[in-house]
């Protein structure tokens, strides 16, 4: 733990009693006393506060046009005030990382994940100017279906926002950099601040009864039921955002125009259908099937067919839950695989994702 970065919080988890792990590099909170189980369900029910300032900030002075050279978003059309998610592809069409993308008239706002920001930065770099690390803000997330009322306390007009806006709003004279969007499923904000003020700006939420501090491992099951990808896990450079199902975020005018690196293969898997889908999956009985679990066809097939990318407990389900990659043939709704655990296969059913729909305010 010696060589990990710790966030400008760091203090703050271990005053709350949070057990601190290795994560991308920093030494994050995993749990507090309330546990895993417990602050999932505190989130889905009230609000949780989730430390992220370990992810990357970066502003980006450069046209919309230069972004979308490297993304197959509309960026151009991305209204101010406004946020998008995204995703760096390479020439293969694999996922490089995925972000959001904020328009803040002057300037493009990224968020990046924190295991590959440094190659992100030095990805936007190669290819554009106006490239700025934001190395002095934190990043807070406040998600949970009071999280609103929480927060409006604090900051007035955060009710005016509705999912995926952007505002800059005052607290005690400290400009906060707002938008409503979230990892959980549930509606939510992410709050960036300068550094020397995150402190008592924690503080003050955590002193609201609705709020409770949240660490990765609530914030992982909750992203899970939400079916929601972790970069590393269920998306990586060897998966197309076909294959992942991220073909939503992919607008009309980039699927037709291309213009972006991988475009040969993800406008062919557009129009005739990729080789194998990331999906949804219940293994039958209480036992979990966790990342890396494999998945074949019959009980008793010599080869896997597929993989487990990531999986666990869904507290909101009372039952375990899990995403991979299948043959497309094999990804019908009720369609049944067979995961090995310790040895011994068990039945897991094809589901639809998500496993609990969101609750973003629209």
């Amino acid at each position: 733990m010696t060589d990990l970065q710790r966030t400008c919080l760091h203090d703050l988890h271990v005053e709350l009693g949070a057990r601190m792990v290795p994560f991308a590099g920093y030494e994050m909170p995993v749990q507090y006393p309330m546990g895993v189980m417990g602050e999932h369900q505190h989130t889905r029910a009230q609000a949780g506060l989730f430390d992220v300032s370990h992810m990357g900030q970066v502003i980006l002075r450069a046209p919309a046009e230069a972004l979308e050279a490297l993304v197959p978003m509309d960026i151009v059309g991305l209204a101010e005030g406004r946020q998008r998610y995204a995703f760096f592809t390479d020439d293969r069409g694999g996922i490089l990382d995925d972000l959001m993308v904020a328009n803040r008239g002057d300037h493009l706002f990224l968020v990046v994940n924190a295991a590959c920001k440094h190659a992100d930065i030095a990805h936007l770099r190669a290819h554009l100017d106006g490239v700025e690390p934001v190395a002095d803000r934190a990043l807070l997330a406040l998600q949970g279906p009071m999280a609103e009322t929480a927060l409006a306390r604090l900051v007035p007009g955060v009710d005016a926002m509705r999912f995926m806006d952007l505002r800059s709003l005052d607290w005690e004279g400290t400009e906060l950099w707002l938008s409503r969007s979230g990892y959980t499923g549930e509606d939510g904000f992410e709050i960036s601040l300068p550094e020397p003020r995150a402190e008592a700006f924690a503080r003050a939420l955590l002193a609201m009864e609705e709020v409770a501090p949240v660490g990765l491992g609530a914030r992982d099951s909750l992203r899970l039921e939400a079916g929601l990808c972790l970069y590393g896990h269920d998306i990586d450079a060897t998966t197309s955002p076909v294959e992942a199902g991220l073909t939503w975020a992919i607008q009309k005018r980039r699927r037709t125009e291309g213009g972006f690196p991988g475009a040969a293969r993800i406008q062919r898997e557009l129009a005739d259908g990729p080789a194998r889908l990331r999906v949804g999956l219940r293994p039958e009985g209480r036992a979990p099937m966790r990342e890396g679990t494999k998945l074949f066809a019959t009980e008793d097939s010599p080869e896997p067919v597929g993989t487990i990318t990531s999986g666990g407990f869904g507290p909101s389900l009372q039952a375990p839950v899990a995403m991979g990659y299948l043959p497309v043939e094999l990804t019908k709704p009720d369609t049944v695989v067979w995961g090995e655990l310790r040895g011994k296969r068990l039945p897991v059913r094809v589901v639809p994702l998500p496993f609990r729909p969101s609750t973003y305010r629209k």
